[in-house]
């Protein structure tokens, strides 16, 4: 088996150029500033989809058709300068329509040959809309991609380029024809966003935005290189055992066979979370210390990733459903409830 060199990062950074923290907050109030332009409203949503971006992660956006999930990633690829791929999942849709292909090609002596086509996966930013609606074949071309950061083909293991990010969205109402995602997939999302319906006031901006003719354009503010560099320093910033250990008792509590587990946990949850999710919240907080200005992680900091990094990854049981009970419903009593004092 063959491993291609890895992909080049645009207009990459030496090191006197390394990422700063005070450098990683600009950067990241410039990036916010500029989705704003283009997008009303959503700001909790900019802020997370640009939380899953700088930990190297990907992000599911469940919402309704028509609140600007596509919108949104397609300013985010103009707000950065990297190449941006869009996939419309559909049932009939291949793996191979997705990773490419090998194809027979013949040479200027008459003589053929297989030559490996690339497929849309290959690029900086992986817009996977209505993900939901391709067979679990399908869906399933995307898990080595999103986990290793790599696509197999025949012996050859091909690199994505860096960043390589997978921003996903499904509708959560129109369920006939669709295929729910499997749980080992879902594992795979750093992040589970719910995508909320607008206010008055925004749809009243929507409306002036999108019908006076003077439509709003993001500039780029930030390189491919400079994300890797702010991914980088993420991964640096120190969090105190406490905190680390507080997080733990969050993932422990969702599972109902620990004895940390609460009422509702033991009665609505079958399954818990997977250590990713502790990675998540992790990985989460010290993104959000430094977006807040801090160099070491607060408990708020895994408060606030506690509920996107987990409501995705646990299972729950069929009186949940008959009950209508969410897992964000469940969730939310599990972050109230542990201590974080151990």
């Amino acid at each position: 088996m063959t491993l291609t060199p890895a992909a080049q990062i645009p207009g990459e950074l030496t090191a006197e150029q390394e990422m700063l923290p005070e450098g990683f907050r600009d950067k990241a109030i410039r990036i916010e500033n500029e989705l704003g332009k283009v997008i009303v409203g959503q700001k909790l949503l900019m802020h997370q989809v640009l939380v899953c971006l700088i930990a190297g992660g990907n992000a599911l956006l469940e919402g309704v058709p028509g609140l600007g999930k596509t919108v949104l990633v397609r300013t985010l690829a103009d707000v950065i300068d990297c190449e941006f791929s869009r996939i419309q999942f559909t049932p009939d849709l291949m793996p191979a329509d997705i990773v490419g292909t090998n194809i027979l090609v013949e040479d200027d002596a008459g003589g053929r040959r297989f030559q490996f086509q690339r497929g849309p996966i290959f690029a900086n930013l992986l817009l996977a809309d209505e993900i939901n609606r391709a067979t679990p074949k399908t869906q399933s071309a995307l898990l080595e991609a999103m986990q290793e950061g790599t696509v197999s083909i025949a012996r050859t293991v091909y690199n994505l380029p860096k960043p390589f990010f997978v921003l996903a969205t499904q509708n959560p109402l129109e369920m006939e024809g669709t295929y729910p995602l499997p749980e080992a997939q879902l594992d795979r999302f750093f992040f589970k966003l719910n995508v909320n319906f607008p206010t008055a006031a925004e749809l009243m901006a929507i409306s002036d935005r999108t019908t006076s003719g003077n439509e709003a354009k993001a500039e780029k503010v930030v390189s491919g290189a400079e994300i890797v560099a702010m991914q980088h320093l993420a991964r640096q910033t120190p969090i105190a055992s406490h905190v680390t250990a507080y997080a733990v008792r969050i993932l422990q509590s969702t599972h109902p066979d620990n004895t940390l587990a609460g009422t509702m946990v033991k009665k609505y949850v079958r399954y818990g979370g997977s250590p990713r999710a502790l990675q998540a919240m992790i990985l989460a907080g010290k993104i959000l210390a430094l977006l807040d200005g801090r160099y070491n992680v607060a408990f708020r900091d895994i408060k606030v990733a506690a509920l996107p990094a987990l409501r995705h990854r646990i299972i729950l049981n069929f009186d949940a459903e008959a009950e209508g009970v969410s897992a964000d419903t469940i969730l939310t009593s599990v972050i109230e409830e542990t201590p974080e004092e151990g």
